[in-house]
C-alpha cells in the first residue's frame, strides 16, 4: 500500500501545496544566497581536514516513496556507508532510525558541524529543487523505510523536510515511534504559521544542541 492511498494523510498540505511550495522557494533561495559564502568556506574545511569530497550524496526516500539524492556536507570518513552493517551488528539501535552516539566514523570537524547542524545546509538546494520542503518528516534511507510498520509509511505522503516537528521536540532523544507520531500530527494539522513556528524553534533547538550527536 502506498502513502497516497491513505485518506486524510497529507490532504491538507496537498490542498495548500502552492502556498507551502512558494514559501519554500522564497525562503530556501534567500537562505541559500545568504549562506553561499559560508558553504564554500565549510566545503574547503571538509576537503582540507580529511580525504574525500566536500559533499556527501545519499539516496533517500521522499514523497510517495520516490527516491532522490540528498546533499550534506561530509561529516564522516570517506566510505562510511560501508561500515554501517558492522555498527548495527554491534549495537542495539533501531534499524529504522539508527544514530550512533560517539559514532567512530565521524571526523573531528564533522562532529563540530553536526553539533551546530551545519552539515544540513546543502539541503537548501534540495528544497529549491522540490525534493524536500523546509519543514516536514525527515527522509529515511531505503533500508529504514523497508523496516517501517504499515502505519508509519503515512509519513511519506508529503515532501520530507530539512527540519520538522520532532527536531524541535527532542531530536535524537526520541524513539522512532514518537518521531512518527509527531510527523503524522504535523501532517494532519499543517498550516503555514505552524511551519514558521517550527523554523523558529529549530534555531533554538540547534543553539541549545538538545539531542544533537
Amino acid at each position: 500500500m502506498t502513502p497516497s492511498r491513505w485518506p486524510g494523510h497529507g490532504e491538507r498540505i496537498k490542498a495548500n501545496g502552492q502556498g507551502k511550495r512558494l514559501a519554500d522557494l522564497v525562503l530556501a533561495s534567500t537562505a541559500l544566497l545568504v549562506t553561499s559564502p559560508l558553504l564554500v568556506l565549510l566545503g574547503l574545511v571538509v576537503r582540507v581536514s580529511s580525504a574525500g569530497p566536500a559533499l556527501f550524496r545519499q539516496e533517500r526516500i521522499g514523497r510517495g516513496m520516490r527516491p532522490f539524492t540528498m546533499l550534506k556536507l561530509r561529516t564522516m570518513v570517506d566510505g562510511a556507508d560501508r561500515l554501517v552493517v558492522g555498527l548495527l551488528e554491534e549495537s542495539d539501535v533501531d534499524p529504522r532510525f539508527y544514530k550512533f552516539q560517539d559514532d567512530p566514523r565521524v571526523t573531528g570537524i564533522g562532529r563540530w558541524f553536526r553539533r551546530w547542524s551545519l552539515d544540513e545546509l546543502p539541503q537548501l538546494w534540495n528544497v529549491v529543487r522540490g525534493d524536500m520542503s523546509l519543514v516536514g518528516p525527515r527522509p529515511g534511507l531505503a533500508s529504514e523505510v523497508e523496516a517501517y510498520e504499515g502505519w508509519q509509511l503515512a509519513r511519506l505522503a508529503v515532501r520530507p523536510g530539512l527540519t520538522g516537528a520532532w527536531q524541535v521536540s527532542g531530536r535524537s532523544e526520541l524513539s522512532f515511534d514518537d518521531c512518527v507520531r509527531l510527523d503524522l500530527a504535523y501532517i494532519e494539522d499543517w498550516s503555514l504559521r505552524g511551519d514558521l513556528i517550527i523554523l523558529a524553534k529549530t534555531i533554538s533547538a540547534v543553539l541549545g544542541r538538545r539531542g544533537s550527536w
